[in-house]
């Protein structure tokens, strides 16, 4: 069952809300739980939009039959201040927590122990990187996965002419991505095939951050101006001789590979999903490319956990038991698009684009010699700054043909001063070392 919280009128969504429920937005809502009494108050950052949030009450009341639940969507730094202060002064109003990696990790010593309800849900099969993301490092368990979204690749199967010899778009490497591009431009009247979501809003920052550097590197920060990432930054310099101009105004991939300006493009999977939708049989969605190191690639993890001294931590366990059974899992997949972490049997009727998405995560997922990169974690107000860190390294090299080395040393500098403020610990894939710093 469900109970809808009181809220005061939504400020708005950002950007990123619009175009994936992955991020949460602005927004001001009641967090002082008011599901009623013995009901179970989940404070969430996901599903703050209306319609997703509405969707997501309607999947609460139909498998939710332990307790009621009142979910509350905030903006993540309204989670953040209300966790903290609930918790910290020990009047604790929120049963349920609801988050990505990143909104719940500065919190992971508010949250209780899960090992138990962990140990009874071995037959959900949740990947073990995915259970060891959520002990932060420690041994004990302090969230439960609850859902996930990445990026991937997709392809017009037109593009599949200049593929290669012996190359497999299931299974490509950064080199013949490479090639492909080459090809598919000469063959394409010298018209780029491929495009790149390096638009003012676009994500483009994520492909270094959690595909490029830790497909060539194996890390993300600490490798940041090593040797192999110097062989990283003139791949893309190569990369990008061979992409779409226009992609500097690309924000969205969806669109111009649904206008056909080019055929193959990167980007999350929720700034894809609409580009197969007119003609879903000519695409195929695939996992990105590997590396020197292996595939890197980047998780948007959500997770449920419990905050200590909530008022009804049986009831909310008894929740995330039915918020990671297969069907429900399924269920949020069809209403907003993240995608299951339990073993789940994807049915025949899912849309089109959302079926090709998910066998590309599920094969990416799956796939040999993987290397999990995240957001950035702990960097707060920072975290724009770091982004741009990665953004200044594409604008210098690969559009103003700077020197490699030279870009990587000076914001290595920059980058460096950031993490020397903030003080935190790495993430996946660096050392969860402290503090984390460029090496």
């Amino acid at each position: 069952m469900t109970q809808r919280v009181n809220r005061r009128t939504l400020l708005g969504a950002g950007l990123t809300v619009l175009a994936a429920p992955a991020l949460a937005a602005c927004s001001g809502v009641s967090t002082s739980g008011t599901g009623g009494e013995g009901s179970v108050d989940f404070l969430s950052t996901q599903f703050l939009p209306v319609e997703e949030r509405q969707r997501f009450e309607k999947i609460l009341a139909d498998h939710v039959k332990a307790a009621k639940v009142g979910f509350n969507p905030v903006d993540a730094s309204v989670f953040a201040t209300t966790v903290q202060s609930q918790v910290d002064a020990n009047q604790v109003k929120i049963s349920l927590l609801g988050g990505l990696h990143g909104d719940l990790a500065p919190h992971k010593d508010r949250l209780i122990d899960l090992d138990d309800l962990a140990k009874g849900l071995t037959d959900r099969q949740f990947p073990a990187d995915l259970l060891e993301l959520g002990k932060f490092g420690g041994s004990t368990q302090k969230y439960i996965p609850w859902m996930q979204a990445t990026y991937v690749l997709a392809i017009n199967k037109a593009a599949l002419q200049w593929l290669p010899s012996g190359a497999d778009p299931q299974n490509l490497t950064y080199e013949q991505l490479l090639a492909w591009a080459k090809a598919g431009r000469t063959g394409n009247g010298g018209k780029p095939i491929f495009g790149f979501p390096a638009g003012p809003k676009g994500l483009y920052h994520r492909f270094f951050q959690g595909f490029l550097l830790p497909s060539f590197t194996g890390g993300q920060i600490t490798t940041f101006r090593s040797p192999e990432a110097t062989t990283a930054w003139q791949y893309m310099k190569d990369l990008w001789a061979q992409t779409a101009p226009a992609s500097t105004n690309y924000d969205f991939m969806q669109e111009p590979l649904e206008r056909g300006e080019v055929m193959i493009g990167f980007d999350h999977v929720a700034r894809l999903v609409n580009a197969p939708k007119p003609k879903p049989d000519d695409w195929l969605m695939v996992p990105a490319p590997k590396g020197p190191k292996g595939l890197g690639y980047m998780i948007v993890i959500g997770g449920l956990a419990i905050p200590k001294g909530a008022p009804e931590p049986d009831k909310a366990k008894e929740v995330i038991k039915s918020l990671t059974q297969a069907n429900v899992q399924v269920e949020v997949l069809r209403a907003n698009a993240f995608f299951p972490v339990a073993k789940a049997d994807l049915p025949g009727d899912l849309s089109k684009p959302i079926a090709l998405e998910a066998a590309a995560v599920k094969a990416q997922q799956g796939a040999q010699g993987t290397i999990v990169s995240l957001p950035p974690v702990g960097l707060g107000a920072k975290d724009g700054e770091v982004a741009q860190i990665f953004k200044n390294c594409f604008k210098e090299i690969c559009l103003d043909g700077k020197p490699v080395q030279q870009v990587l040393d000076a914001q290595a500098v920059k980058l460096n001063a950031i993490l020397d403020e903030v003080k935190v610990s790495c993430w996946k894939p660096d050392p969860l070392s402290t503090p984390c710093r460029v090496l």
